[in-house]
């Protein structure tokens, strides 16, 4: 018995310990093979991909190492790249591709990755006019458009994640080179039974600063699109290149911020519902980096609600500060055409070919759709303002330059809306050199043929218009004062309107003798129209209708045949009238013309008579101190100097063979001469100079120019000197600083300042043009005079009379 229990016991023995060995064994085999077609799968794959990449793909794919695990589902790929289509460039690199198969789906034809993350990726998308370098995938996952019968096969990617990658951007026609770096993004990713895809992303500019972040919400079918931005700092100088594609020179810088939400639809730029912030700040565009035709500090864009495809355009604010913009007239064309092409051919060009794709085109349309219903809509603008602008006009077609400028602009508008009667706008400006620009403008937003215009321009110095003066009537001014004021009434496109011109003391100057200058005997000229109060004051009114206004002469007419049979008695005053005014201007101003080194006869009487003065008054002191316009003068040094070489050399003439009756003829022929124009042009190196001035800085140095300026000022001062030191009274003269500016009169002068007894004969005058302003005729036109009249009794007061 008990043998047979042992035998029992041993055979249990044996059984238990065969079990278990197969209990091991089956646990041996469980993780040993899945390890071993985990070991074996992942190289195999890796070898799969490499051999047959290109007859699957058509491109070439390698990597470091895969793992493949699929028992879970879950795919790694280290070092991934892959390459450009039969090119050894690569489209796209990444540190790891990782991805997440749903493994039990996959038998029932659903095919879902939960994720997709890309580590560090690093890709590169090349457009080639309409070609793309993905062109060639598109073409081989199309498939065929002819549907099938087969239950459709269902993929879906539930989420795909970028971390950290960069996005390289290359247009090969623009050529454009860009990129964005740290591109972080969280995407819901694609499903087969759903249209829409979700996703928040962010990145910063490769090269500037800047970022951009936000989400999107997209229907992938309809193209319909829902999204919100946050932009800071964002640099958009890489929009340069598409605008150099544009022009033929140029550079371009802004930075962009902007916090939006927008609702809409990418077919139809119309379909749009956008509010938020929008501002661009530190925008520039001009001929190259230091010279600028177009800037602006800041401009802030309020949007409360911006629906075109629902006639409303709704605005808090739209601000714009310190805009800057210059336009110059060449003897060719301007700065804005020979920059995009005459009468802009480079535009027309580029929108003749669409297959180019051009970022600034695409935004100029976009606006343009975007505003193409404006007035035909609902728009509010509670706050508009345009501060401290600068708009200049520079004119090179003349013999010498010719520069204005509105500075500091303001236009300021409140409650702008569609549904009020009447929106208000008023523009402040300065005119520099010398003005003043007023205007009030109340229009009806529903018809814009229905404003009325109030506008006052004023102070404004006849002189500065001496380049156009002398072109054409070969005269120039050195006094005059303008003023303009006007009230308009306009309804339905019918004017009612006056305008009142007022030229306070117009005086000619020397004529000027050039060969390309018309001749207008502008003496005989100015008695007609010139008035016996030294003022032409004319009465314009203006009626009609806006097609077709008709300008209201007869003031001006009468006023013409009032100076012809009239005037001739008032002689003997105007001439009483002019005597007194030379006689204080001569006491107290000694102009120079421009290059003049040398008193001219009468000023050398005036000065020789001041000198009188000071020998008879030892106590009297006078101050001497010049007023230069510095940037007039050294105009005229460098282009006589240009033109002086260039006849030289034609003529073949030396410094000392070179006469007075020369210096003549240089004075005489045009800077705009065709011969001397292609004598600059052979010595220009850069294709960016338009005006003759800049083309003769190429044959006259800028240290020519300076050493002739400095020189011109001690020959002045030098000849001023000499009389008094000739009987003895140079030390009662002080010469003060040199002054550079624009003078009112367009020339340099001396201004002379007395310490001491005041000269008889310019008291004399002083009070004698007192009384004369005081007459009927001269007494209406008293307050413009007052500035003028200001400056002499400061004088006497620093004088102590």
């Amino acid at each position: 018995m008990t043998e047979v229990i042992k035998s029992i016991g041993v055979k249990l023995k044996s059984k238990k310990s065969r079990l278990k060995r197969w209990i091991i064994w089956l646990g041996i085999v469980f993780v040993i093979i899945p390890v071993l077609i985990i070991i074996f799968i992942s190289p195999l794959t890796k070898y799969l991909i490499e051999k047959y990449d290109v007859k699957y793909t058509g491109r070439e794919i390698k990597m470091d190492w895969v793992y493949v695990n699929p028992f879970t589902g879950y795919v790694h790929f280290n070092n991934l790249k892959i390459y450009e289509y039969k090119s050894d460039s690569i489209f796209l690199a990444t540190d790891g591709l990782s991805a997440d198969f749903s493994v039990r789906k996959l038998f029932v034809k659903n095919y879902e990755i939960s994720s997709i993350v890309l580590d560090k990726p690093r890709t590169t998308i090349i457009m080639s006019g309409t070609k793309i370098n993905l062109e060639d995938v598109i073409l081989k996952f199309a498939g065929d458009s002819i549907k099938s019968s087969k239950e459709p096969t269902h993929f879906s990617i539930l989420n795909i994640k970028i971390n950290d990658g960069v996005i390289r951007y290359r247009e090969v026609t623009i050529p454009l080179d860009y990129y964005v770096k740290n591109v972080n993004l969280d995407c819901s990713g694609i499903r087969w039974n759903t249209d829409t895809i979700a996703g928040a992303f962010s990145f910063v500019p490769g090269i500037g600063e800047g970022k951009m972040e936000g989400n999107l919400n997209l229907n992938y079918h309809t193209l319909e699109y829902k999204f919100g931005t946050v932009i800071t700092k964002y640099n958009l100088s890489f929009i340069g290149q598409y605008f150099k594609a544009l022009s033929n020179f140029g550079s371009f810088k802004a930075v962009l911020d902007a916090n939006l939400q927008a609702t809409g639809n990418f077919k139809e730029a119309q379909n749009l519902d956008a509010k938020g912030l929008f501002q661009l700040t530190d925008f520039s565009f001009g001929k190259d980096t230091t010279e600028d035709y177009c800037a602006f500090d800041t401009l802030i864009v309020q949007m409360k609600e911006l629906a075109p495809k629902n006639h409303k355009y709704l605005f808090d604010s739209i601000l714009l500060a310190r805009p800057f913009f210059k336009f110059e007239r060449y003897d060719r064309l301007d700065n804005i055409q020979t920059m995009f092409g005459q009468q802009g051919a480079n535009l027309s060009a580029a929108y003749a070919s669409p297959e180019k794709f051009n970022l600034v085109i695409e935004i100029g349309n976009y606006v343009k759709a975007l505003s193409m219903n404006f007035l035909a809509s609902y728009y509010q603008i509670n706050h508009l303002a345009i501060t401290k602008g600068n708009m200049i006009y520079n004119d090179y077609t003349l013999e010498e330059k010719f520069s204005i400028a509105a500075n500091p602009m303001f236009i300021t508008a409140d409650s702008i809306d569609k549904n009020h009667d009447r929106v208000k706008l008023h523009v402040k400006s300065g005119i520099l050199p010398f003005g003043n620009l007023l205007v009030d403008l109340s229009i009806n937003p529903k018809d814009s043929t229905d404003f009325d215009l109030d506008y006052h321009f004023n102070k404004f110095q006849l002189p500065m218009l001496n380049p156009f003066i002398v072109k054409y009537t070969s005269f120039n001014m050195d006094r005059g004062e303008l003023e303009l004021n006007g009230s308009w009434h306009v309804r339905n496109g019918k004017i009612q309107s006056d305008n009142h011109l007022i030229l306070l003391d117009p005086r000619m100057a020397f004529r000027v003798k050039k060969e390309d200058s018309k001749y207008i005997p502008m003496r005989i000229v100015m008695g007609f129209v010139r008035e016996s109060s030294n003022v032409i004051d004319y009465e314009v009114p203006i009626e009609g209708n806006l097609k077709n206004p008709n300008f209201k002469l007869r003031d001006v007419i009468t006023d013409l045949l009032a100076n012809i049979f009239i005037k001739p008695v008032t002689t003997p005053f105007r001439t009483e009238v002019k005597k007194v005014e030379k006689e204080i201007e001569n006491s107290l101003l000694l102009s120079w013309k421009n290059r003049q080194y040398k008193l001219e006869k009468p000023q050398e009487k005036f000065v020789t008579k001041l000198a009188e003065y000071l020998k008879n008054n030892p106590q009297s002191i006078i101050t001497i101190s010049p007023n230069n316009y510095e940037i007039k003068e050294r105009e005229s040094i460098l282009l006589f100097a240009a033109k002086k070489q260039y006849y030289m050399k034609v003529n073949k003439l030396s410094s000392n063979t070179f006469k007075e009756t020369d210096s003549m003829k240089v004075e005489y022929f045009s800077i705009k001469d065709s011969s001397f124009v292609r004598y600059l042009d052979a010595h220009v190196t850069d294709s960016l100079v338009f005006t003759v001035q800049d083309k003769c800085t190429y044959v006259i140095s800028a240290e020519f120019v300076n050493a002739r300026y400095k020189q011109l000022m001690r020959l002045r001062e030098k000849d001023l000197r000499e009389i008094f030191k000739a009987n003895g009274t140079d030390a009662q003269v002080k010469f003060g600083t040199n002054h550079s500016g624009i003078p009112v009169s367009g020339f340099s002068y001396f201004k002379i300042e007395y310490t001491g007894q005041i000269p008889n004969n310019l008291e004399r005058a002083y009070r004698k043009l007192n009384n004369l302003n005081g007459t009927n005729s001269r007494r209406k036109y008293l307050r413009m005079r007052t500035k003028y009249n200001d400056m002499l009794e400061r004088k006497f007061r620093k004088a102590g009379t």
